[in-house]
């Protein structure tokens, strides 16, 4: 984005410190009211107002509200805002921060007086929500005041050069979009009747080289006939390149079923690397994976232990074993297990286990039927590169191999991998590309119906496969 104070994390920290500043305040005046309205033990409002309850509270209840208005998703995306969603996360936020306050501090000053206690928590909520809002609508019509005045301009590159890629160019012109868009050029597609009228255009050899040197924060596909094969093809090699990838919502299908609008003012583009939850879930998604793999990691350390020192005498070799995958965005991680099989397992090249596999290990088979193997994937999972539920990782070598089957494969780099699945849940390993492709059908469907609550239910069955041991 080009402009003077574009930088979404510096658009996020601006909204952070307005909304701890403003809290802040906002619980200031709030116990003031407080004091004339409840407390009876202090003399004078000054010496309420410094006393050491107070002022830890002064300094613990604003950081924990920022955790709370955090987890709303409202900092996800400090540029993609519209005043509507503004407002109701803001009033959510305030009503959850309200509760959280009265449940930890307001609870034992209650009054016995219903009325009286009900305007106590009127009022909390009445300030936190004018003082945040405020705050928020403030630096949101100074974004939009910039926006209109084209200070910011959001660079974009369009994936392909025919007529119909000239129509959405000249579209995102005339929008009547807050946002400026400034194109820089076109990619070429093989086989498209190419227009050249002056504008720049590229071989798509080329699109990692211009979206460096151009500085593209949008790519948009506007290929002469849309196809979902495609799609998926272009997809695959615009995951690695972090930026969001959009469609015109000219035709639908399987890729485009989840509309999300990112401009009703201007085009709806549909954005086809975003995961298909809302900011709040996300976030809930990652909190609660930090938290269960923390735990889980504590918690297991005996069994671990254990299972180190088996795997130590069972067989010669290092305890731990990583191997490459394929992440979010396609971007290669090193995945940690427990070894199962022997050293020297893939000497002639990558290959699938089936069954009946001499190179497992007497210890990896009970490690891999009770799904042991995985717990080193905690570690991963702090680490950011993988979450508890999500597609199963898979190494480049067979990724190639799959997409060539099944090309929709590619979507699944839009989230991050899981320790388990819905695919591995209900078909388990796989010990043929073919039987990873019919895997891979779950995970798209998975894909298509992520929610916090589907998450659960894979994590229940997978405990649940665990225990009976049916993991291999």
């Amino acid at each position: 984005m080009k402009g003077r104070n574009f930088s979404k994390k510096i658009q996020r920290i601006k909204y952070i410190v307005t909304d701890y500043v403003l809290v802040s305040v906002a619980f200031f005046i709030f116990n003031i009211f407080r004091y004339y309205t409840l407390v009876k033990s202090f003399n004078t409002l000054c010496d309420y107002l410094w006393s050491e309850n107070l002022v830890l509270e002064q300094l613990f209840i604003p950081v924990c509200l920022l955790c709370i208005y955090w987890l709303s998703g409202y900092y996800n995306k400090p540029f993609d805002k519209s005043r509507l969603s503004e407002f109701n996360i803001t009033f959510w936020s305030v009503v959850a921060s309200t509760v959280f306050i009265y449940l930890l501090l307001l609870i034992n000053d209650s009054t016995g007086v219903k009325t009286r206690d009900y305007h106590m928590i009127l009022v909390l909520f009445g300030l936190m929500f004018i003082f945040t809002y405020a705050g928020r609508l403030i630096l949101t019509n100074i974004t939009m005041m910039h926006l209109r005045q084209r200070r910011w301009i959001y660079t974009t590159l369009i994936i392909g050069n025919s007529e119909t890629s000239r129509e959405v160019y000249h579209r995102l012109k005339e929008a009547g979009s807050v946002w400026a868009y400034d194109v820089v050029g076109f990619i070429k597609i093989d086989g498209e009747h190419s227009v050249e009228d002056g504008l720049p255009s590229w071989q798509w050899a080329d699109v990692e080289r211009v979206c460096q040197e151009k500085k593209v924060d949008q790519i948009i596909l506007a290929p002469e006939r849309i196809r979902n094969a495609q799609i998926i093809f272009f997809l695959s090699r615009l995951f690695p390149l972090n930026k969001p990838v959009k469609i015109a919502p000219d035709t639908l299908s399987y890729i485009t079923g989840n509309i999300h609008l990112n401009d009703i003012l201007g085009i709806p583009f549909i954005d086809l690397t975003s995961p298909r939850m809302s900011q709040f879930q996300c976030n809930v998604k990652r909190s609660f994976d930090i938290l269960v793999s923390a735990i889980a990691l504590v918690a297991l350390s005996p069994v671990m232990a254990c299972i180190s020192i088996a795997v130590k005498r069972g067989s010669s070799g290092p305890i731990i074993y990583k191997q490459q995958r394929m992440g979010r965005g396609r971007k290669p991680f090193y995945i940690y297990k427990f070894r199962t099989m022997k050293e020297d397992a893939e000497k002639d090249g990558p290959r699938l286990s089936s069954d009946n596999d001499d190179r497992i290990t007497r210890v990896g088979y009970y490690l891999r039927k009770y799904r042991l193997d995985e717990l080193p994937q905690f570690w991963n999972v702090i680490k950011g590169h993988m979450s508890l539920v999500g597609p199963r990782p898979e190494r480049e070598f067979f990724i190639s191999q799959i997409v060539k089957k099944a090309p929709y494969y590619g979507l699944i780099f839009q989230v991050r991998p899981g320790i388990t699945s819905w695919g591995m849940v209900k078909y388990g390993y796989a010990s043929s590309v073919e039987e990873m492709v019919k895997r891979a059908k779950y995970d798209l469907v998975y894909l298509n119906n992520m929610s916090i609550s589907n998450d659960i239910k894979i994590l229940i069955y997978t405990v649940r496969t665990v225990v009976k041991g049916v993991g291999k």
